[in-house]
């Protein structure tokens, strides 16, 4: 049997809820392709009784079908049962199949794509807060999972419910990306044998997705596999991206104008900023816009130095939204070998440098680790100053403010060889690190941090200059 990779506080909390005394009704949420189902299959394939999955865009009568068709199934009834008509005779169903299997041992029911049931005019909701209600609750050996891609659905409607569900959840999993640490272990085990740079390499062009990595063939380098998975009539990643949004949101179009406007800004806009470059509404539907996309892991905020959660700047979280916009959108060239051409330009490596900036982001308690101050309380933050006309600014994409009253300011670096500080990029970080200061008067001690692919060569520029020298195979750790 294949094995679960990571996920350890996930099968932790899962496995929990087996040895519960009481009915248990779990929420797991997380974007497409992530592995939730798997996941909750592989911890609970010996207690699952009953698994249905939404169908996107499927008519009500559609998904009672479904419905029907997967009861008989795991009745082993030759013939099926009437249709129900709604959702209620439906759940009605459900219960008189599972109250006798309950009686005897611990046992999971399974909602996938639970927002996809809930279509509109369906009636399911309240079917479903009902059949919970009245039921479910009082049934202690039951364990009731609902599951979703659409992460802002789950919270609003679900998590955060005002009616019925109302703090009925008794466990809520956000499923994200795999670690590099995570991908590494996983394409072990599907023998593929990459070192780190190769796997980086992977990891800046689609990310730590299960689903994605799953296409990786041994033998092939990061370049090949990228070439045939991104570039050829066949590849999966090739159109992904118009499918992956239009699945999750319904005006998908308003969320992908978020995504190329962050990935035309690898710095990071301000709400305000997304609201001008989007020509979206001032109120609620810029809020609820990033929200979501936010929730579903495609972008993250990060909080500005010594500022407000108003002034966060967001960035595109998304490792595969970023490559397809720079890359596969608008190639001219398709086929074999397109990338191999393409990742020897000057565009690649420009674009690589904040694709990497971005991983270390995901990867903030291994850069902790690193440092030696894994046990001691940070803030993580971005800062930038936007000077007046004709003077020069200063930005800073991650800094840790110390608990001991110290600063450590990152540099992130993506090379192919060990990086070499030269006369003129050491002038930047001293002019970087003397602004930040005089800016934010801030009395503490500052750090340079050079996070880099292969180390950063030992030079009189280095000396004195940078503190700490973190590489690559750190974020592995």
């Amino acid at each position: 049997m294949k094995e679960v990779i990571g996920r350890i506080e996930e099968q932790l909390i899962l496995g929990q809820a087996l040895q519960s005394n009481e009915a248990e009704l779990i929420a797991i949420f997380g974007r497409r392709r992530v592995g939730k189902t798997y996941l909750i299959r592989k911890s609970f394939q010996k207690h699952i009784i009953f698994e249905i999955s939404g169908v996107h865009n499927a008519t009500l009568k559609d998904q009672l079908i479904n419905f029907s068709n997967t009861l008989a199934e795991r009745m082993q009834l030759p013939i099926p049962p009437a249709i129900p008509s709604n959702w209620t005779q439906a759940f009605q169903m459900l219960k008189n199949y599972a109250e006798p299997l309950l009686k005897k041992n611990k046992c999971v029911i399974f909602l996938d794509e639970f927002p996809w049931l809930s279509s509109a005019k369906s009636g399911f909701l309240p079917a479903f807060e009902f059949f919970w209600n009245s039921w479910g609750t009082q049934q202690n050996n039951l364990v009731l999972i609902i599951c979703g891609s659409a992460a802002s659905w789950m919270i609003q409607k679900v998590v955060n419910n005002k009616g019925g569900l109302h703090n009925r959840i008794t466990k809520k999993l956000r499923l994200l990306p795999f670690t590099l640490a995570e991908t590494n272990e996983y394409l072990r085990h599907n023998n593929i044998n990459l070192d780190h740079y190769q796997i980086a390499q992977l990891y800046m062009a689609m990310g730590g997705i299960p689903q994605y990595l799953k296409e990786i063939s041994p033998g092939q380098s990061a370049a090949q596999n990228i070439d045939r998975i991104c570039f050829t009539k066949d590849g999966i990643l090739q159109n992904e991206f118009n499918n992956l949004y239009q699945s999750l949101f319904a005006q998908a179009d308003k969320h992908i104008s978020i995504v190329r406007a962050l990935a035309n800004k690898p710095s990071g806009l301000t709400r305000k900023e997304i609201i001008a470059e989007c020509g979206l509404s001032t109120g609620g539907t810029a809020t609820l816009l990033l929200e979501e996309l936010t929730e579903s892991g495609f972008i993250s905020a990060y909080l500005p130095f010594e500022k407000n959660v108003r002034d966060s700047i967001y960035k595109l979280s998304d490792e595969y939204s970023r490559f397809y916009l720079k890359f596969i959108e608008n190639s001219r060239a398709t086929g074999a070998g397109t990338w191999i051409k393409l990742s020897t330009s000057s565009s690649w490596r420009s674009w690589s440098g904040t694709a990497f900036e971005s991983v270390c982001l995901k990867h903030i308690k291994e850069i902790k680790a690193a440092l030696g101050i894994a046990g001691v309380y940070t803030e993580e933050s971005a800062w930038r100053y936007v000077p007046g006309k004709g003077q020069p600014g200063a930005q800073i994409d991650l800094l840790f403010d110390r608990q001991d009253f110290c600063i450590s300011i990152c540099e992130m670096k993506f090379s192919n060889s060990v990086f070499t500080i030269d006369k003129a990029y050491a002038a930047d970080l001293v002019h970087k690190k003397d602004v930040f200061k005089n800016k934010t008067k801030t009395a503490k001690t500052l750090f340079i941090v050079m996070v880099t692919t292969f180390g950063t060569q030992d030079n009189s520029y280095k000396i004195g200059l940078v503190q700490n020298d973190i590489k690559l195979e750190s974020l592995f750790n």
